[in-house]
């Protein structure tokens, strides 16, 4: 190439600078590189790692190592010096190296930390190169080692280092610990066995096809991340499609999972509905997009209600809901979506029979409800699960420690010894909230009051360790339908245990979910789903007394005084006048979790995973569970996100 095409070169590259400069300008980002010296300003107290020479990716080089020449570059590189400065004409020289038979051969010198590099020499070479848009480019690498920290992105720093050890790949980078063992579990890969270079290259080719779909429908202002939105496509498609896909294809894909891609990005805060919502459509929105005058709903089970009492209560629910609201709506009852594959045929087959709204009714439908969501995007999904983070599919749940509370009071109130029983059912979300309202509900009635925790999903009788300890008062699981028969059975409630083991039934929360389900389907008939929600907000009902989804079943032989303590302390809490946790409150390891001045956020007593420090107990590991318990755990552990997924395979 001629020296003036050189030269035209650099006039594009500089209009191409000093447009990205303005527009960073305008909205309000530093237009120039990242510089090093003040990411790490005492870069001696690092260790150094040499990684030799090895190609880069070229969208990784984010900044210089010193300030000295960074106004020299636009942000992207691009060049902002006039033409006729020595700078522009070492530019125009090597465009014009890097466009003859040789090209520029010589490494650029740089530091990576946390998977970003900063040049040291050779800044003109990125210029230009990137310019031209070379995908990876030759460097002499020193990996900067971030010091020890619980940052989670530090943390998944670390695991990128395993990462890279098997694959020798830099491109993908997670910000969320724990994210590299999904991606390896979607591949069907563990973290042990080494790559071949045939599968580094497959996995590096599939990745830049997914980005480049990526890039083409994520706005610069989203702030969304390729590597994240790849994780929840993987949710949906298998790993393979993204050699069969044509481009057109896989960004059709990529845009039916948009709006997901933005509410599971984890810059926003999902919507944590604690009431129902009513309203009308107005005279435009009855004319846009009227709310429908009837309904065909669908409920989707796993096992079936002779099995489970879990789909037991969520079927005498659904037909608790159609007696209710007759003749508006039609239900369907679809049982035993045991596996993968018949969960996804069960919800093709009820969307095929005419659904238009459906309920799958349990944590572990979650994924195959996503997928038919993004099949069927004229069909409400909803999920009973909690604090998810999809816009697709919406999701259930009762706020189950408001009634834990009551049986704590009255367990605190009935209790000869200051040692009272809990026995957890799953070390999932909301279920340390339900332990430390039951716990500062036993408080109220007898301050000395010490909770004992076991759990039901560990190996053992917790009742036996209990009487054994002399323990005579304990909280079991909550019966599972309203009916006062199941608080003499003794696996249910709180109750008085004898010497003997005998049992004396006094209380029990229970699941309303015929309340819960009208509640939701009348948001459709009077048109207020939609009111007021981002197409892109992840929305989770979570719903208590007020909403009339959680009661509190007593037994006769609950003294009187003792009742009408648990039952005025109810209606304060279903009038809103009461909070559990609005009080002062510190945790097993002496933390100070609130000082009594305000209440905890929905969120922040869904994802509750600490204990009070009246409780004598601890939350297991995901290791500790007996194998029957750990599906569940893994969609909504508290600790869910370093839980280690299946490999896809097994699935």
């Amino acid at each position: 190439m001629n020296s003036s095409a050189n030269h035209l070169e650099y006039e594009k590259a500089l209009r191409l600078g000093q447009k990205e400069k303005k527009a960073l300008a305008d909205a309000g980002r530093d237009p120039y590189p990242a510089v090093l010296d003040e990411v790490l300003p005492d870069l001696s107290v690092h260790a150094i790692r040499e990684l030799g020479i090895i190609d880069i990716p070229a969208d990784r080089i984010v900044g210089t190592v010193a300030a000295g020449r960074v106004n020299a570059f636009s942000a992207g590189f691009y060049p902002l010096l006039e033409e006729n400065s020595e700078f522009g004409q070492k530019w125009i020289a090597l465009c014009g190296a890097h466009l003859s038979e040789t090209g520029i051969r010589e490494p650029i010198l740089c530091y990576e930390y946390l998977g970003d590099f900063y040049v040291q020499e050779g800044n003109k070479r990125v210029s230009v190169l990137k310019y031209f848009g070379a995908a990876r480019i030759p460097a002499k690498v020193r990996r900067v080692m971030p010091l020890p920290s619980d940052d989670p992105r530090i943390r998944a720093y670390g695991e990128f280092l395993d990462f890279y050890a098997l694959t020798g790949l830099y491109d993908i980078q997670f910000r969320k610990p724990g994210s590299y063992a999904r991606l390896l579990a979607f591949l069907g890969r563990d973290d042990t066995t080494a790559w071949t270079d045939l599968e580094k290259r497959a996995l590096s080719s599939r990745w830049h096809f997914f980005k480049e779909a990526f890039n083409s429908l994520e706005k610069k202002e989203q702030g969304l991340y390729p590597e994240e939105a790849l994780l929840l496509w993987l949710k949906v498609h298998p790993y393979e499609q993204l050699s069969s896909m044509s481009a057109k294809e896989l960004k059709a894909s990529l845009a039916a999972l948009w709006g997901d891609v933005i509410a599971d990005s984890g810059e926003g805060t999902p919507s944590v509905v604690t009431e129902p919502q009513s309203g009308t459509q107005s005279v435009l929105e009855k004319i846009i997009s009227p709310a429908p005058s009837h309904l065909n709903i669908a409920f989707v089970y796993k096992w079936d209600s002779t099995a489970s009492h879990w789909a037991r209560a969520h079927e005498r629910g659904a037909k608790e809901m159609e007696e209710a609201l007759a003749p508006q709506v039609k239900v369907r009852h679809y049982f035993h979506a045991d596996t993968a594959e018949e969960a996804e045929a069960l919800i093709g087959k009820a969307v095929g029979e005419g659904a238009e709204l459906v309920f799958t009714t349990t944590p572990q439908l979650l994924r195959e409800t996503l997928k038919a969501a993004v099949r069927y995007p004229k069909v409400r999904f909803l999920n009973c699960s909690i604090d998810t983070t999809l816009s697709s599919v919406r999701s259930y749940y009762c706020r189950t420690f408001e009634g834990k509370f009551i049986t704590g009071l009255i367990a605190g109130a009935l209790a000869d010894t200051n040692e009272i029983g809990y026995i957890g059912s799953y070390p999932i979300l909301g279920v340390p909230a339900s332990v430390n309202a039951f716990a500062l509900g036993a408080r109220m009635t007898n301050p000395r009051a010490k909770v004992i925790l076991e759990w039901s999903c560990l190996p053992g009788d917790p009742a036996e360790k209990l009487l054994s300890r002399g323990v005579k008062v304990v909280s079991n699981r909550d019966i599972p339908l309203q009916n006062k028969r199941y608080l003499s059975k003794g696996l249910y409630g709180t109750y008085l245990m004898n010497d003997e083991g005998q049992l004396t039934p006094l209380a029990s929360p229970v699941w309303l979910w015929g309340k819960l389900y009208e509640n939701i389907v009348r948001s459709v008939l009077d048109g207020s789903w939609k009111a007021g929600k981002n197409p892109a907000e992840a929305v989770n009902y979570w719903w208590g007394m007020s909403s009339g989804v959680i009661d509190v079943e007593f037994s006769d032989l609950v003294p009187e005084g003792v009742r009408s303590l648990a039952e005025f302390m109810m209606r304060e809490i279903r009038e809103g006048r009461f909070d559990p946790f609005a009080r002062r409150i510190t945790a097993q390891d002496g933390t100070l979790k609130n000082d009594g001045s305000h209440g905890l956020s929905p969120l922040e007593l869904v994802r509750m995973d600490w204990l009070c420090d009246s409780v004598e107990g601890r939350i297991p590991s995901f290791e500790e569970l007996s194998p029957i318990s750990q599906p569940l755990v893994r969609e909504l552990g508290v600790y869910r996100e370093s839980i280690p997924p299946e490999k896809e395979e097994s699935r």
